[in-house]
């Protein structure tokens, strides 16, 4: 009885072996140095067809394909805990993105919104005929003449047009 499990796991083994042949590398070719490369990928397209040592066998890729226990024995059972590890920092990562870029914009969106109101009181102040005082470079006080309105009228309708939306 001692003996039924280690043959059992002799026979899984050997199943595993010669399940995975086709899982070899499949094509064989000579880059342009001379090298021989051997891949189970394709050469690169610049690799002329009389460099090609060897090509898969379409039968045999058609019967592993089609054997459910080659693409079990293929598969990885687990997925290591690196990889899930590594997959939950990145999702934290673009999350963590994400939550920055919708903070800037509802920062931008507030910035617009106070712009929008500012404007919006300048210009009904600039449309109501009352005298406009600012001070210049030197501190004193200047009174707007009917130009200098009229810019700042300008100016009040631009920010509003491309902030109150």
């Amino acid at each position: 009885m001692t003996m039924r499990p280690a043959l059992t796991a002799l026979t899984a083994a050997l199943a595993l072996t010669l399940l995975a042949g086709p899982a070899m590398a499949q094509w064989k070719w000579k880059d342009a140095n001379g090298r021989i490369t051997v891949s189970d990928l394709p050469p690169p397209r610049d690799v002329p067809p009389q460099n090609i040592l060897q090509r898969p066998d379409p039968a045999a890729a058609r019967a592993a394909a089609a054997s459910p226990a080659a693409s079990a024995a293929s598969a990885p059972a687990v997925v290591p805990r690196v990889d899930r590890e590594l997959q939950a920092r990145k999702d934290a990562a673009a999350q963590e993105q994400a939550a920055k870029e919708k903070a800037e914009a509802a920062k931008l969106a507030e910035q617009r919104a106070e712009n929008c109101r500012n404007a919006r009181a300048h210009l009904a102040a600039l449309d109501s005929g009352q005298r406009i005082a600012r001070y210049n470079d030197k501190g004193e006080r200047e009174i707007l003449d009917d130009r200098q309105r009229a810019a700042e009228t300008r100016r009040a309708r631009e920010v509003i047009a491309s902030d109150c939306r």
